[in-house]
């Protein structure tokens, strides 16, 4: 009798075969699932920094009537931190943040996977001084102008990017075939923040992401006012 109640609560191979076979063709069905779901996640969550941002943005204009951070150091990597106009710095204070130069010289410098405005949960770091996945405009209130821009001299300002997803190591960007140019992170898409505070997803054949700016009327890089590179 004890032997036989043995065999009633075993398995026999070809039963662990068929349950090792259906757990595989659900983790097959499931993982993709999965992965999309997580990707949705940081996509959410990256719209959500940037509507931070945005929110930041338009506190600062108000403050400084109607002026725009400045954009950083254009189409070099990132090696002057030191600006308080630059937006990396006077634009966290208003999110309750640090500027970003002070974090560097207290050791706290935003890195991949920190839960930080300053970056995207998708993004990855591909070692550079000073990683930046969202970079601004970059053909706003660049350094060789001799005063920001201000918005309300911005023709169809509420269409004009003002900051987007970066490669990382640039404080500004735009859709180009130069390494500064705008990624697309999620699932092939780009989200772009606006002057007017409002975020949305393009694709990156849309942007023009490695290639070039399309010129799009509903997303914007030139200012169309004293432009500088």
């Amino acid at each position: 009798m004890a032997s036989q109640r043995r065999s009633f609560g075993a398995f026999t191979l070809v039963e662990l075969l068929v349950a090792v076979a259906v757990i595989s063709v659900m983790a097959s069905i499931l993982l993709p699932v999965l992965g999309r779901a997580r990707a949705t996640a940081h996509s959410v969550e990256c719209c959500s920094n940037l509507r931070q941002w945005g929110m930041a943005l338009l506190m600062y204009t108000n403050d400084y009537e109607g002026y725009i951070p400045r954009r950083g150091q254009g189409s070099r990597e990132l090696t002057k931190i030191d600006r308080e106009s630059d937006w990396f710095n006077c634009l966290p204070p208003y999110l309750g943040e640090l500027p970003y130069g002070q974090l560097v010289a207290e050791g706290r410098q935003p890195m991949a996977g920190h839960k930080s405005i300053f970056i995207c949960p998708s993004s990855e770091d591909p070692g550079c001084l000073h990683f930046f996945p969202y970079a601004m405009n970059r053909y706003l209130s660049p350094w060789a102008r001799p005063e920001p821009h201000n918005i309300t001299e911005i023709p169809a300002w509420t269409r004009v990017a003002f900051l987007a997803e970066g490669p990382g190591p640039y404080s500004s960007t735009e859709p180009w075939s130069k390494p500064f140019s705008v990624v697309a992170r999620h699932g092939g898409k780009s989200n772009v923040l606006f002057l007017d505070g409002h975020v949305r997803s393009f694709s990156a054949e849309y942007l023009g992401c490695g290639v070039r700016d399309p010129m799009r009327e509903d997303v914007r890089w030139k200012p169309g006012v004293d432009e500088y590179e």
